[in-house]
């Protein structure tokens, strides 16, 4: 008898541990992530983002998600407000340059995420480099804003007996042609000054440096705007106009103007940053133009060839108190990864939310317009140099921008510009 009743003990003593492991195995550990989301419940982002919560958690029973969505300057208030008081979220939407990284870089929440990059999911050459040292504190929700786009209306070139061209002089070789047909080479809206800067300077600023990040480096005052390189970047336009390139009368024409001469034929190129593509309705234009960087320009580093500014697109990141954590740190990129799958991303790309994909083997859809296909393949071409706005500001760069306008229409030398925003830089 003694030996049955030992017998069922240990019976009883077993199936007790093999139920106890059996209800660990049943309820694992449950992971909560503070997320602040940017959108609200009247617009797409918004509603796009509480789908995505939704769905996320249905099918990640173990991750829960405590989101606070907010848009707008509410968001950035927000922001400064939960960092201050030491409410920092896990992850958070966020950027890297003045109005949607300095909240995070000053209150040391910048965390990179470059060894959390899953570089079979994401195209790792199209995630910018964004720290000192090469770090990523964030993933895009898709590649940078490109602003120095050369629109091509190709039907038009090509009827006149020219090709896309390859160097500077390949466009002033179409002047004679152009002037006979009453047509510009090149359209630009000359009276807004910030499409001189951002639209155009941008890109020649890397061209004559050789230096990508040459405007950052100034503002810092490692560079000076009166350095040569940088007066010849402005006495590019100089000689645009001199070429007849640029008509001077640039600098009276506005936005609606400049995409109105393009869409009417009234230029062979125009200059402006890629959301003008949706502006172009010519089915004459739309279905065949190109999108292309500047080509070779004179005095041209070749370390900076086919560059193009284009500000970065901000995303979804990680904040270092959410990487303090292993499982916090693994559940947050899950998230992240989710928010950039393939079916949310293409839907991005079709909604016009963002400039391409930075999927790896990302296949654009057969259906989607000419411009969103030149806009994919442009952006995984070209190379990133910086917008001078995104780092220049207040009264350096609006003389900058009023500057340009002088020299386009000989009122002042480029020395002279130059020297005045530096002046202005210094202060």
């Amino acid at each position: 008898m003694k030996k049955f009743f030992a017998a069922a003990l240990a019976v009883a003593m077993i199936s007790v541990l093999f139920i106890s492991c059996e209800k660990k195995e049943e309820k694992p550990e449950t992971v909560v992530l503070k997320v602040m989301g940017y959108g609200d419940n009247s617009n797409q982002e918004g509603l796009t983002w509480k789908r995505v919560v939704e769905s996320f958690m249905a099918e990640n029973p173990t991750i829960v998600i405590e989101d606070e969505l907010l848009y707008d300057e509410a968001y950035h208030q927000k922001v400064t407000a939960r960092l201050a008081s030491g409410d920092v979220p896990h992850l958070a939407y966020m950027g890297a340059d003045a109005r949607w990284g300095a909240p995070w870089k000053e209150a040391d929440q910048q965390y990179d995420m470059t060894k959390d990059i899953d570089t079979a999911q994401f195209d790792i050459n199209l995630i910018p480099k964004m720290g000192p040292n090469g770090e990523r504190y964030y993933i895009p929700l898709g590649t940078s804003n490109m602003t120095t786009v050369l629109y091509m209306n190709k039907n038009l070139v090509e009827s006149m007996g020219f090709s896309q061209p390859k160097t500077y002089a390949d466009i002033v070789a179409m002047v004679p042609a152009a002037k006979a047909a009453g047509i510009d080479v090149v359209s630009i809206d000359g009276a807004d000054g910030w499409a001189w800067g951002s639209c155009l300077m941008s890109a020649l600023v890397s061209r004559t440096t050789g230096d990508l990040n040459w405007v950052s480096k100034a503002v810092a005052g490692e560079k000076s705007f009166t350095d040569e390189e940088f007066v010849n970047a402005l006495s590019l336009i100089e000689t645009m106009v001199a070429d007849g390139v640029i008509a001077e009368k640039s600098v009276l024409v506005d936005y609606g103007t400049n995409t109105s001469n393009f869409n009417n034929e009234k230029a062979l190129f125009m200059v402006q940053g890629q959301w003008a593509a949706g502006s172009v309705e010519n089915p004459a234009i739309k279905d065949d133009m190109v999108l292309m960087a500047w080509p070779i320009m004179p005095g041209e580093k070749s370390s900076a060839n086919n560059s193009m500014a284009a500000a970065w697109q901000v995303g979804y990141g990680v904040t270092k108190a959410g990487a303090a954590d292993p499982a916090t740190l693994a559940a947050s990129v899950k998230f992240i990864n989710y928010i950039n799958s393939a079916p949310e991303v293409e839907q991005r790309l079709r909604d016009g939310a963002i400039v391409a994909p930075i999927l790896k083997g990302f296949n654009v859809p057969s259906d989607v317009p000419n411009s969103v296909k030149q806009k994919v393949m442009l952006s995984q071409n070209v190379v990133e140099c910086e917008v001078i706005d995104a780092f220049l500001t207040g009264d350096p760069n609006d003389a900058l921008n009023t500057g340009m306008q002088k020299i386009a229409s000989g009122q002042a030398t480029p020395a002279e510009v130059a020297a005045e925003v530096e002046a202005l830089a210094r202060k």
